[in-house]
């Protein structure tokens, strides 16, 4: 059994998967920070300078001046920006993701291509090209 388990864990697959994973929980971190510093700044300056991370509405009717605040409260909250932050974020590792997979489905058909086949060269007649005409020749 620990010669299966080991087998299974040496496969190219499973070694692979736990790269991905690794990988994607690093990128989280930069996706992250990518949407937070960089794209939500850029929204604000077209929504006129509102915060789109803290965009919420307070369930209980009252008016908080954060999402802190509101969840420091205890108030049931939409949190309507955090929301679409997380939409931004999965449609750009989404983006990442295919294009690495595109990436690594080229570099695999450029691999499994065999070699160009050389032209074949003639390099004069047959053996069985010359024991017919030598038959010929003795048949003469």
């Amino acid at each position: 059994m620990i010669q299966e388990f080991r087998d299974f864990i040496a496969k190219g697959n499973v070694m692979d998967m736990a790269v991905g994973i690794i990988v994607g929980a690093a990128f989280t971190a930069i996706v992250t920070s990518l949407v937070g510093d960089i794209i939500n700044p850029v929204i604000a300056i077209f929504t006129g300078g509102i915060d789109f991370s803290g965009w919420f509405y307070a369930l209980d009717g009252e008016i908080y001046p954060s999402l802190t605040v509101a969840m420091e409260a205890g108030a049931p909250v939409f949190a309507i920006g955090k929301f679409i932050m997380a939409v931004i974020n999965f449609m750009i590792v989404a983006f990442v993701v295919f294009m690495l997979v595109k990436m690594v489905n080229r570099i695999k058909s450029a691999a499994e291509r065999p070699d160009d086949v050389a032209p074949e060269v003639h390099t004069g007649p047959s053996e069985l090209d010359v024991l017919l005409e030598i038959r010929d020749a003795l048949r003469r």
